[in-house]
């Protein structure tokens, strides 16, 4: 029988950061930003898409020493570390804290920023060393990659979607090409979002685009 595979936290710099237990608890969030004009006489006035909000993911994790009684707080002060600033960034001219992705055997996340670790220590050594802490870890996506976890292309869970933004002008095939270098290949994207005329797209909607290797698997 297959060996359980074991949740890690990859930093951009240094070694990974493995999980002790398996997280008991993961939330995915996303939101976007609209903006509402104010009209005179109007019961609801229409919503105006502004821009699509950085992703978000939550995970809880129990730390647990007392089979060595050592302090559990060498773990914690691991992940307390993700958000001091040691990478140099050329853009800002400033340090800033290295993005991490989150791996649970063949499932990984986004490339993330820890925006927060809350630690609740609950069980402690008869001299106040503590040996179990819960603890909730908030990843903030860092940059636009065009993908949305949490990705998993061999599983049996639904596809996984690049998310896209429709432009002036865009057509379902000029998409198509932008992502798969294959404008032919539009039908995947149509599928996907009940699209019935590929001409008719509205600007500023936002499109879901199926893997690529998920596509040409199913080819």
């Amino acid at each position: 029988m297959a060996g359980i595979e074991k949740a890690y936290l990859e930093p951009e710099k240094g070694s990974k950061i493995p999980c002790m237990f398996n997280p008991t608890e993961l939330v995915i969030s996303k939101s976007t930003k609209w903006n509402q004009p104010k009209v005179a006489r109007k019961d609801a006035p229409d919503q105006e898409y502004q821009q699509g909000e950085s992703g978000k993911l939550t995970i809880k994790l129990t730390l647990d020493t007392t089979d060595s009684g050592k302090s559990v707080t060498t773990h914690t002060d691991n992940l307390m570390n993700l958000m001091k600033a040691t990478v140099p960034d050329q853009k800002a001219k400033v340090d800033r804290p290295p993005w991490v992705r989150f791996r649970w055997g063949r499932t990984h996340s986004f490339k993330s920023i820890v925006q927060s670790v809350d630690i609740t220590f609950n069980y402690f050594a008869s001299d106040g060393t503590p040996l179990r802490a819960s603890l909730t870890l908030t990843l903030v996506q860092f940059e636009d990659e065009g993908k949305w976890p949490l990705q998993n292309p061999t599983s049996g869970t639904p596809e996984l979607h690049t998310l896209h933004t429709v432009k002036s002008g865009e057509t379902l095939d000029r998409i198509s090409y932008q992502h798969y270098g294959d404008p032919a290949l539009w039908r995947n994207i149509a599928r996907v979002n009940q699209i019935i005329d590929p001409l008719d797209l509205t600007t500023g909607s936002m499109l879901r685009i199926p893997d690529q290797e998920a596509v040409s698997n199913a080819g």
